[in-house]
């Protein structure tokens, strides 16, 4: 909450659903990233920069095993994938007897 400058964290069912069962499979101790709106440094998008005098509302939390945190999702916010930089629909090509290559 320091960071955030929120005068607390509220914690949905699903996401105290989400800390017990982390909790038992040994992830606790991961870093923690935040998703939330990039609009504000809080989870409500027309609260803008970085206001005060509000709770930051934690909704789910994630496991990102490979990357070592945790992803705690806030407000309405939606994760995408990380994207390669060549997407693999550029490798993909059909010649000229219709046989498709490129394919995984």
């Amino acid at each position: 909450t320091k960071i955030y400058g929120a005068d607390g964290v509220v914690f949905t069912d699903n996401a105290m659903k989400d800390i017990e069962k982390l909790v038992e499979q040994g992830f606790d101790n991961m870093p923690i990233c935040m998703a939330k709106t990039q609009s504000s440094i809080s989870d409500d998008p027309t609260k803008k920069g970085r206001p005060t005098g509000f709770k930051v509302t934690v909704r789910e939390i994630n496991v990102s095993a490979g990357a070592g945190f945790l992803v705690a999702l806030t407000g309405a916010v939606m994760t995408m994938p990380g994207l390669p930089k060549v997407p693999s629909a550029e490798e993909i090509d059909v010649d000229a007897d219709g046989n498709i290559s490129g394919l995984f």
